[in-house]
């Protein structure tokens, strides 16, 4: 049952309450977002005028939660400074994050916030914000904690004491050990030193041999998740080309970026765009799928021109127009198979273009016993069906044709887009649908002309 706006404001309240008074710890701001939107939905201004009542911490970590397309009102209803604020009480990923989606509604709005912040905090935002979008540096947060090589257990201890104390740092599970000269030397797991006496050095423990994966702030991050799930690390140091430490990335942007890669494949094989299907704009949404659509209509009209020039063969027999969609439609889904399972395996670096030729044949293999298998058992479907042996062959023959081609050029369509640097998950699925039609078509027509007129 749908909720009043009263009943929302309650439970709004309700929640924040117990998520400020630390009373329920299953509450997330997430789950605060996700009743704030659902007050959006019913009045756009009480649910600004309740989100401006969170407590400072609360509203920045909700703002970071928040679809974009709410960024524009959001910068409207709140003052550079109140953003400024806002902005300080954020690590500085998050706030890195909220400076880029000020930025993406208003540039000069998004100046004024970082110059009313402190010159520290600033040059520190400005740094990540130079970051290009699929560079490791965009996603570090500087806060962390480190400790000099030549440094006692014990003392750092009670420097991280400290640091939690002023709550000027969080989610530490790693301490990163480093030089004099700020060298990253290797991270130990912040567990492994409740089992060290307080006064052993940290040289003692990196001569055991530490952790000495990190990754370049210039690096893209896909290959930093890559570098994550390779070696199940929840936390990657971030250095820069002298091996200087400067950040960290967290498991919590790990998870977001596999999750945007994922969401991002998907939609870009169904021919939609991401950015755009947040929109709420109905006219900007339907203009990107138009802009697919329109492209597969010219397709559509290509596969129909080969349907055409056998006009004379369709009208001789019925029958083949009846099979007709079968031959293409099976050779669309074999060609998504091979697609999708080509272009995820690419993302995850399970396949490069060194590997193409055994992808492909790999692909052709598969195809073949496949092509086999459902030829024989639509053969003899056709042949009872029409009474007709030879149009079972035709069919049959033409099936094979149709399903290699589609294991064939579904494995190699993404890999020649990725060699041309094109994402390989935009548009394959246009240009495969297009050959296997007309392939499908072409040998379906052209063999029952042959065989049987």
């Amino acid at each position: 049952m749908k909720l009043s706006i009263q009943e929302l404001i309650e439970q709004l309240q309700d929640k924040v309450l117990k998520y400020t008074q630390g009373t329920d710890s299953t509450i997330h701001p997430y789950d605060i977002t996700e009743l704030l939107l659902e007050l959006r939905e019913e009045d756009e201004k009480v649910y600004l005028e309740e989100l401006a009542k969170f407590p400072q911490e609360l509203k920045a970590l909700v703002m970071i939660e928040l679809p974009r397309h709410c960024h524009e009102e959001i910068v409207e209803y709140f003052t550079p400074n109140e953003l400024a604020d806002l902005t300080n009480t954020l690590d500085t990923d998050d706030a890195a994050e909220l400076i880029r989606n000020i930025e993406e509604v208003d540039e000069d709005i998004a100046q004024e916030v970082l110059q009313s912040l402190p010159h520290k905090d600033r040059q520190n935002l400005e740094a990540l914000i130079s970051y290009g979008d699929y560079e490791a540096g965009s996603y570090m947060q500087t806060e962390l904690f480190s400790a000099f090589i030549d440094e006692q257990v014990g003392d750092s201890i009670r420097r991280l004491k400290s640091l939690k104390a002023k709550k000027e740092l969080d989610s530490v599970y790693q301490v990163y050990v480093i030089t004099r000269e700020n060298r990253f030397v290797g991270s130990i797991p912040l567990e492994d030193l409740i089992l060290l006496g307080p006064n052993v050095h940290y040289g003692e423990l990196v001569k055991e041999g530490v952790n000495s994966i990190s990754v370049n702030a210039t690096d893209d991050i896909h290959d930093v998740v890559e570098i994550a799930s390779n070696y199940d690390m929840g936390v990657i140091p971030v250095v820069d080309s002298g091996f200087k430490l400067l950040g960290r990335i967290t498991s919590d942007d790990i998870y977001d970026i596999i999750e945007e890669r994922a969401t991002g494949q998907l939609y870009n094989l169904a021919g939609v765009n991401e950015d755009a299907e947040q929109e709420e704009s109905l006219f900007h949404i339907g203009k990107y799928r138009a802009y697919w659509l329109g492209i597969n209509l010219i397709t559509a009209i290509a596969a129909s021109v080969v349907i055409g020039l056998f006009d004379e063969t369709l009208q001789s027999l019925v029958a083949l127009a009846v099979l007709m969609p079968i031959v293409a439609s099976m050779g669309g889904n074999a060609g998504t198979q091979t697609l999708t399972v080509t272009v995820r395996q690419m993302a995850l670096g399970d396949i490069s273009s060194e590997d193409a030729k055994e992808t492909i044949l790999k692909e052709v293999y598969l195809a073949l016993m496949n092509g086999f298998m459902f030829a024989v058992v639509i053969g003899f479907i056709a042949w009872i069906w029409f009474s007709m042996p030879l149009l079972g062959v035709v069919i049959a023959a033409s099936m094979i044709i149709n399903i290699i081609t589609a294991g064939f050029f579904g494995s190699l369509i993404p890999l020649l887009l990725q060699k041309a640097d094109i994402d390989p998950a935009v548009g394959s699925s246009v240009l495969l649908t297009t050959v296997t039609d007309i392939v499908g078509f072409f040998s379906f027509l052209g063999l029952a002309t042959i065989i049987l007129l």
